[in-house]
């Protein structure tokens, strides 16, 4: 009796030595913050403590998790974060998809990107991965056409064709939402639509293809992937739990793909 009353004391520590592990992710408020705290139990039921560290920029969160002040973040797409790494240095690797966020143009001037008139203004992320993103969504739309090889980091530089002599301006990405009263036409990343209260399906004149290869991911550092930190966070971002979240509460605006 005595030997069972020590065992059930060490595993009753054993457990509260779990649920004081702590996992720290970088993050995005809208929507990978709110996606975090919704699993902030069940990786509780896992044995770690859930922080949640929310940046308003695109570079702060792979600088954080490069230099270890994070376990991993969730925010980019592949293409942006292989960006990052090449440009940067970074020993940062990608572990798992988890949704697109589509990418769309908005307007509070025209109801049709063919109705832009000559020299309209249109507003862009600054950063390769998004900028070339978006004036891929143009080229869709057959308002430019971009140098052949320019592929996903294409700039306004790659630009062939513009029959329409559209005027671009870049600005960070967080801040393209901003602009809309100043330009005819912004093409904004979905995370940053949803956190100023626009819809992608809704809102927007021109949503990017579902066959979209920029699924955003889950990162850590180059040596972690196994960790099981990082897999517990993979596993709760891709249960059932939270595909149903993702349909209902953002309406096409977050596609799970697991």
């Amino acid at each position: 009796m005595k030997k069972q009353i020590l065992t059930a004391a060490a595993l009753s520590l054993f457990a509260a030595g779990l649920s004081a592990a702590e996992l720290t992710v970088a993050a995005t408020p809208v929507p990978h913050g709110d996606i975090l705290r919704l699993v902030e139990p069940d990786l509780k039921a896992q044995g770690f403590d859930l922080k949640i560290v929310e940046f308003s920029d695109f570079v702060s969160p792979n600088i954080a998790l490069d230099a270890g002040e994070v376990t991993a973040n969730y925010y980019q797409h592949k293409p942006f974060l292989d960006d990052a790494v090449k440009s940067r240095g970074l020993k940062i690797t990608a572990v798992a998809p988890i949704h697109i966020l589509p990418m769309a143009a908005y307007s509070k001037r025209v109801k049709n990107l063919n109705d832009l008139p000559e020299g309209a203004r249109v507003s862009i992320p600054n950063d390769p991965a998004n900028g070339g993103r978006a004036l891929l969504l143009l080229q869709s739309a057959g308002l430019i056409k971009l140098n052949e090889g320019a592929g996903t980091t294409a700039t306004p530089l790659d630009i062939t064709e513009n029959p329409k002599k559209l005027r671009f301006t870049e600005v960070e990405a967080a801040q393209v939402p901003r602009t809309l009263e100043d330009v005819d036409v912004a093409i904004v990343n979905s995370n940053y639509a949803l956190g100023v209260g626009l819809n992608p399906i809704k809102d927007s004149i021109y949503l990017e293809n579902k066959d979209s290869p920029y699924a955003v991911v889950v990162a850590c550092r180059i040596g972690n992937e196994k960790s099981p930190a990082v897999q517990a966070l993979v596993k709760a971002l891709t249960s059932p739990k939270v595909k149903d979240y993702m349909i209902k509460n953002y309406q096409g605006g977050v596609v799970p793909v697991f």
